[in-house]
Formats: structure tokens, sequence, C-alpha cells
């Protein structure tokens, strides 16, 4: 076996393991899946030829071959950590201050609970939200004074990262006494009754297609797929009329109150605004297209065991959201 071959991470799966005796545990620690750890652990047995665990009960039991390997490579992995001046990432240890942005309503869907996830996990963390919405965003993940964006990017330039959170299409919503509030909603609703849509820029900011690019980075700009709903309208001869457009999702709510007017947004922002009773959410008339959330950083971040474990809280957050849709 060539050491020049071997995925030294494995070596992190191993003590792991050792130490918990439990999968489940290890993949805490690690702040990866179970299946991923089940995964690393494969890719292990296969490199030195031996189970190395075996299943005893709900927990692991290593085998002859895992406990005279263990000593040795523990006190490699202290001793490669103090060279290179690595400390184990602990959560409910850590006092780091990490700055996200989003808009409002990536903070509402995913960024609160986030939050209350992090007091119980790592109450010492902070978090700093700057708005996502800002033209010179791409600069301040390039300059480091952002650690993530969080929000729907349709292009992202190669010495970004990114990784998909969740997807999600559209809602309309509309006050509690609103006149179609007992039926399904139609086109010719959508046509009737004044729009309240989101947009956090327009042409005279750059935005094409709904997008801003900036850098090579290229935000969402408008919240609402205009041309599924313009094209739907346009077959049966209607306009919509886009009475109010805000760039502030959770201005929402005041807007529609007492009033005939609909909003089309995010599904999962709906879902949110919604809860409180006072709105009712329809699924649009028409198709609309599906909308995928992404978290955005430098690639010099990719490593970052803080950095990392932070995506994988935020991952956890969006899936839960999603499940929520279903």
């Amino acid at each position: 076996m060539s050491i020049g071959r071997t995925d030294l991470n494995l070596l992190k799966v191993f003590e792991a393991v050792y130490e918990d005796r439990n999968l489940i545990l290890a993949g805490k620690r690690l702040n990866l899946t179970q299946s991923a750890v089940s995964h690393a652990l494969r890719r292990l047995r296969e490199l030195v030829g031996d189970e190395l665990f075996m299943r005893m009960g709900k927990g692991m039991v290593p085998t002859g071959r895992a406990t005279a390997m263990a000593p040795i490579l523990l006190d490699s992995l202290r001793r490669i950590e103090d060279a290179l001046g690595v400390k184990p990432f602990s959560p409910d240890a850590s006092r780091r201050r990490f700055v996200l942005a989003a808009n409002d309503h990536v903070t509402e869907v995913i960024i609160a609970p986030l939050s209350r996830a992090l007091q119980k996990a790592a109450p010492g963390v902070d978090l700093v939200i700057r708005p996502s919405t800002r033209l010179d965003l791409a600069e301040q993940i390039d300059l480091g004074r952002i650690d993530l964006a969080l929000g729907i990017f349709s292009q992202v330039p190669a010495r970004l990262n990114s990784r998909t959170l969740m997807s999600q299409g559209e809602s309309i919503l509309m006050g509690k006494g609103h006149p179609a509030s007992r039926r399904k909603l139609t086109l010719r609703d959508l046509a009737k009754y004044p729009l309240v849509t989101l947009s956090v820029g327009g042409e005279e900011e750059g935005a094409v297609g709904g997008f801003i690019i900036e850098r090579g980075l290229a935000r969402q700009s408008e919240m609402f797929d205009r041309r599924a709903l313009e094209t739907a309208l346009l077959e049966s001869k209607q306009v919509p009329r886009l009475r109010v457009t805000v760039p502030h999702a959770l201005a929402i709510p005041a807007l529609l109150r007492d009033t005939d007017m609909l909003s089309i947004v995010p599904a999962s922002l709906a879902l949110a605004l919604a809860k409180n009773g006072d709105l009712i959410r329809r699924p649009p008339p028409y198709q609309a297209g599906s909308e995928t959330m992404r978290a955005v950083w430098h690639r010099r971040d990719d490593h970052d065991v803080g950095h990392v474990w932070l995506r994988e809280m935020i991952a956890q957050t969006a899936r839960a959201a999603e499940e929520a849709l279903e």
C-alpha cells in the first residue's frame, strides 16, 4: 500500500469510530452523516484489508487489527495536528463569529431556525447577517468580509464554490378575507386583482433576465417567475398589474392586509408568512419554474473545519425547510 494514494481524512474517521464506538456519534463529531461515515469506513477497510470494526448491538467493536493500529495512528494524528497548528473545531466550545449574506426571505426560512439550532449545539458561535442585495456582494466574499452568501444564483465563478440547499416553486398569498380565498385561484384572478411582487433590483441596477451579475456572480433580483406569469396570461389575452414592488419580503403581510391584492412569493416564504393565520397561501394557476437556493463561499474556505461545520448545519436546516413544503 502506498501512502501517496491514501486519503488521510479516512484516518479521522477511524479515530472517531474507534473512540466513540458508534457511527452516529462519530458522524456528529465529524459533522458527517451516518452514511458518509459508513462509506469512509468501507474505503478504509478496502485499503487495509481488514473489517476493522464489527457491529455488536448498537455499537461498533474494533478488531484485533484495529486495536493494534490505533495507538500508532492516533498518536500520529496528534503529532500532525500539533505540527500544523491545527486545533479540532469544537462547536460547543467555539467563540467564532460568522458573517452571512442573506435577504429577509432567507433570514426567515433558514437563518432563524439555524440560530435556534446553534443555541443548542454551539452557544458561543455568533452570526452577523449582511444584506445579500448589496451590489458589492461578490467583492465582499473575495475580500473575506462575508463567509457565506445564501440565495439563488444562476452563475458562480470558478474562484467561488457552492452547495445546493433546497429547491422550491412559488405560492400565491392573499389576505384572509380576500374575495378569492374560498375557492381555487384562476388566471383571471391574476389579471383582475393587483399584485405585490418582490424585486431587489431592476434594469437600473443592471439586472438582466431577473439576475444581477457582478464580478462573475449572478444573483436573483426578481423573486418570482415573471416570464411564466406573463406567458400564461398572454395566452388568455390578459395582462397582470404589478401594483406594488418591494425589496423586503417581510413587508408583504402589511401590504396584503385589508386589500384585494395577491402576492407571488417563493413557496417556503409563503409557508412561513401564513403560519400566523392572517394570510392564505395557494398554488399558482399556471406552471411556474422551480428555483434552487445555494450557499456560496470562497474556495479558500473549502477545508476550514469551522466553515465546513457551519455549511453542514445550514444544509440540515435547509433540508428541513424543504421537507416542510412536501
